[in-house]
C-alpha cells in the first residue's frame, strides 16, 4: 500500500509527486476543510472559548476524496505550509481522518526541491499544539471582535460593516495620516543655491549655502524673500575660494535578502505589484513552476517568513556563482551573516532562490512575466546580499566667500561590489557625481547664484509599501496577515486607492473616529502589537491560549457594554460625499454613495429625483485611435487597466498608464510602460515613439 502525502494545493501536489515516486501518493486539500461556522459566533466563551468546528460547505467532495484515499494507505503525512496557518490546516486534516495527534505524521518543506523534500520526509515530527493553539486563539480573537463589534458599526453607523482587529488599526493609521495631511499648514523657506567651475576644469558642480558668520542654515532658516536677497546682496561680486576638501573612502553594503514585507516593499517599489499580487506570484514559484528540462520545480523557499537566516548550503551556492561570474574580488572577507529583528518568528529561512544556480535568463522561457520580474528580483537580492561591499570615493568641499560656506559632495565608484548586480536605493538627492579635482586655496568662478524659494510638505499619503513597512515596524500583524489586510480594508470601503496612494474614504473617517471614541484598545497599535506578542508566547510554549483570549475578552466585552450604554438611541450619519458630476435630469451636483456593488453615483435629490451612474474615473490625455477620454477599468480578476470612454464604438485598451506628456512625433498621449524605470510609449498606430522614463529628453 501507497504512502499518502497530503498538501493544501494541486501545484504543490504536483511537484512533489514527482520527487517521491509511485510509493507515494501526493493529493491537496485544498486548503482549510473546517473552520468556525458562518452563521453563529462558533466560540463557546463561558467553556474556556472552545471552538465549534464545521466542515466547510463546498468542500464535501474534497473531504469524501481524503477520507478515501487515507483508508486505503498504509501511512499518512501531513505536508501544509510550514506555518501557524499550515499547522492547523493539518491538524484539522488529522481530527478529521482520525489521525494519532502524537504520531510523527507532520513533514515541512522549507523549499520543494529535491533536497528539501528528502529532509522534510527523513524527520517527520508531531504535530506542533503550540502552533496549533496560537492559530486558533488568532482566529478566535478576530471571530470575538468581528461578531461582537460589527453588529454594533451596523446599528449606529451603517448596516453590513465590518471590524477587524488588525483592519481597525491599518485603517487608523491611513486616516490619522490623512488628518495630519489636512491639518498641514506650508511653511515657506528660501535655498541660496550656487552653481561652480574651477579654473582647472570647465566641468560645472552645484553647492548649497551651509552656513552664514558661522551658523548653521537649517532647511528652513531663510524665511522670506527679503532674507534670501539680503544674502545674495552680500556676496555680489565676492571672491569664492574652497576652504576644505575632505576626502575619504566609504562603504556600502548590500541589503539582506528578502522576508515577507520587504519583497511586498521592493515589488511595489520596482514592479508596480500589490501585495496582493506579489505573494499569489511568490506563492506560484515556492509550490512548483514546469522548467525546460527540469520538470516541476520549486524556485523559492516558503515565502511568509520574518526570518533573516540563510542554510549554510544555499550561502555556499551563492558563493560558487558569485566566484565564477564575477571573481574571487567580489567575495567578502568572511560570509555574511544577517540578524533577523528581535521579535521575528525565526521558524524559516529568508526568502531565497530555492537553487541559486537557477539564474533568472534560465527560467525566462519557463516562466510567466509576473514569474519572472519577481523571480529575478528575489535572485537578485540574494546574490546581493552574499557579494562583497562596494566601495566609493567621497568628496565634501566648502566653498567661502565673506563669511558664507558653500557646501558641495561627490562621489566616484572605485569598486562596484554588489552593485555590479543589484542596488536596494537611488543616488543621494543634490549630489554631484563627481566633482573637478579641487585643492584647499583654489578660487573658483561663479557660473549663477540663485535664491530659490519653497515650501514645506505635508507627510505623504501611504502606499500599499509604506503602510506594510509601518505595520511591520509597529509590531502589528504578522507575513501572512499584511497583503490580506489591505485587501480588506479596500474591499470594505474604508480605503481607496488614489493612483497608488491610499485614502480613507468619509465611511473609513467616520468608523474609525467612532472606534476611537469606544474602542480605543481595538485600534490602538501597542495594544495590537501586544497581542501579537501574546500569540507568539501562546506559540513557544510560554503562555496558555485560553488565558490569554481571557484577558483580551474580560476588557472588550466590558468596553462593548460601555459602548451600548453611551450609545443608546444614537446613530452616526456618514456624510455623502459631493462631486462636480450634474445630474442630467435635476442638474443637482451628484454624491457618492455606497450600495451593495460598492461606489456609485446618485442624485441627493431622492426621492424625487431617482438618478444614479456608475462612478467613472478619467485619466489624463485621450485615446490614440478616436480622441475620446481614456478611463481607468477593471478587470474580473480586479486588475487595472485603460480603455476608451467611446467603447463599444471604440474598442481601445491597453495595460500601460497614460500620462499627462504629449508624443514629440504625433502630439497623442505618451503612456508609461512597466514601473518608474520603465519607457514611455506611443499607441498611436504607426508612430513608434519609445524612451526610457528617465530619459532626459
Amino acid at each position: 500500500m501507497a504512502n499518502l502525502v497530503i498538501v493544501e494545493s494541486p501545484a504543490k501536489a504536483k511537484t512533489i509527486q514527482k520527487y517521491l515516486g509511485k510509493d507515494f501518493e501526493v493529493i491537496a486539500s485544498m486548503g482549510h476543510v473546517r473552520d468556525l461556522p458562518k452563521s453563529k459566533l462558533g466560540v463557546d466563551i463561558e467553556h474556556g472559548f472552545q471552538p465549534q468546528y464545521t466542515d466547510m460547505k463546498g468542500k464535501e467532495e474534497v473531504i469524501k476524496q481524503l477520507k478515501a484515499h487515507a483508508k486505503k494507505c498504509s501511512r499518512v503525512y501531513l505536508a501544509t505550509d510550514p506555518d501557524r496557518e499550515g499547522e492547523a490546516i493539518s491538524w484539522h486534516i488529522a481530527a478529521m481522518l482520525g489521525l494519532d495527534m502524537q504520531d510523527n505524521n507532520r513533514v515541512e518543506f522549507n523549499e520543494i526541491t529535491k533536497s528539501g523534500i528528502e529532509h522534510g520526509m527523513a524527520n517527520p515530527h508531531k504535530i506542533d499544539i503550540d502552533l496549533v493553539n496560537a492559530q486558533q486563539a488568532r482566529r478566535i480573537v478576530d471571530r470575538i471582535v468581528g461578531y461582537k463589534l460589527s453588529p454594533f458599526l451596523w446599528k449606529k453607523v451603517r448596516r453590513g460593516l465590518s471590524a477587524g482587529r488588525v483592519q481597525s488599526v491599518a485603517v487608523r493609521l491611513v486616516v490619522d495620516r490623512e488628518n495630519e495631511i489636512k491639518a498641514f499648514i506650508p511653511q515657506e523657506y528660501w535655498s541660496i543655491d550656487a552653481k561652480f567651475s574651477s579654473a582647472s576644469s570647465r566641468k560645472v558642480f552645484s553647492a548649497k549655502l551651509a552656513s552664514v558668520d558661522g551658523k548653521r542654515v537649517d532647511k528652513t532658516e531663510i524665511s522670506t524673500k527679503d532674507e534670501a536677497d539680503a544674502i545674495l546682496a552680500r556676496l555680489e561680486g565676492a571672491q569664492f575660494t574652497v576652504s576644505k576638501v575632505k576626502k575619504r573612502v566609504t562603504k556600502k553594503h548590500p541589503a539582506a535578502p528578502f522576508i515577507t514585507s520587504t519583497l511586498q516593499q521592493d515589488a511595489s517599489y520596482r514592479l508596480g505589484f500589490q501585495s496582493k499580487r506579489t505573494m499569489k506570484v511568490a506563492q506560484e514559484l515556492y509550490e512548483g513552476v514546469d522548467v525546460d528540462g527540469m520538470g516541476a520545480i520549486g524556485l523559492i523557499t516558503y515565502m511568509r517568513t520574518d526570518s533573516l537566516r540563510i542554510s549554510d548550503e544555499a550561502r555556499n551556492a551563492a558563493s560558487e556563482y558569485i566566484k565564477a561570474t564575477y571573481g574571487e574580488d567580489y567575495l567578502p572577507s568572511s560570509p555574511r551573516v544577517y540578524k533577523s529583528k528581535k521579535n521575528a518568528q525565526d521558524a524559516h529561512e529568508a526568502i531565497r532562490p530555492s537553487m541559486p544556480s537557477l539564474t533568472p535568463a534560465r527560467l525566462k522561457s519557463s516562466l510567466s512575466s509576473d514569474q519572472f520580474k519577481l523571480y529575478k528580483l528575489i535572485w537578485e537580492r540574494f546574490i546581493a546580499s552574499q557579494m562583497a561591499d562596494a566601495s566609493l570615493d567621497t568628496v565634501s568641499v566648502d566653498i567661502a566667500a565673506d563669511g558664507c560656506i558653500f557646501k558641495a559632495s561627490g562621489s566616484t565608484v572605485r569598486f562596484d561590489g554588489f552593485t555590479a548586480l543589484y542596488e536596494e536605493t537611488k543616488d543621494a538627492k543634490g549630489e554631484n557625481k563627481n566633482l573637478p579635482e579641487l585643492n584647499e586655496g583654489d578660487i573658483l568662478k561663479l557660473r549663477s547664484l540663485d535664491g530659490n524659494q519653497h515650501f514645506t510638505q505635508p507627510p505623504a499619503r501611504f502606499t500599499e509599501a509604506s503602510l506594510i513597512k509601518t505595520l511591520e515596524e509597529n509590531g502589528i500583524g504578522r507575513p501572512s496577515t499584511y497583503a490580506p489586510t489591505i485587501t480588506t480594508i479596500i474591499s470594505r470601503l474604508y480605503v481607496e486607492r488614489e493612483g497608488k496612494s491610499l485614502k480613507p474614504t468619509v465611511l473609513g473617517e467616520v468608523t474609525t473616529e467612532l472606534m476611537k471614541e469606544h474602542f480605543q484598545n481595538i485600534v490602538d497599535a501597542a495594544f495590537t502589537a501586544k497581542m501579537e506578542s501574546d500569540l507568539d508566547e501562546v506559540e513557544q510554549g510560554k503562555r496558555d491560549w485560553v488565558s490569554a483570549l481571557d484577558e483580551f475578552y474580560g476588557d472588550f466585552s466590558k468596553t462593548l457594554a460601555e459602548a451600548e450604554e453611551k450609545m443608546e438611541g444614537k446613530r452616526v450619519k456618514v456624510p455623502d460625499e459631493e462631486t462636480d458630476v450634474v445630474c442630467e435630469v435635476c442638474g443637482r451636483n451628484m454624491v457618492i454613495k455606497i450600495g451593495r456593488f460598492g461606489r456609485f453615483l446618485a442624485c441627493p435629490g431622492f426621492p424625487e429625483c431617482t438618478n444614479t451612474k456608475k462612478i467613472v474615473q478619467e485619466t489624463p490625455g485621450n485615446c490614440p485611435k478616436c480622441g475620446g477620454k481614456i478611463i481607468l477599468k477593471k478587470s474580473k480578476r480586479g486588475r487595472s487597466f485603460y480603455g476608451c470612454s467611446q467603447y463599444p464604438e471604440c474598442d481601445f485598451m491597453t495595460w500601460n498608464v497614460p500620462l499627462e506628456e504629449k508624443c514629440p512625433q504625433c502630439g497623442s498621449t505618451l503612456f508609461q510602460k512597466g514601473g518608474k524605470s520603465g519607457r514611455k510609449v506611443c499607441e498611436k498606430q504607426g508612430c513608434g515613439y519609445d524612451r526610457p522614463m528617465n530619459d532626459g529628453e
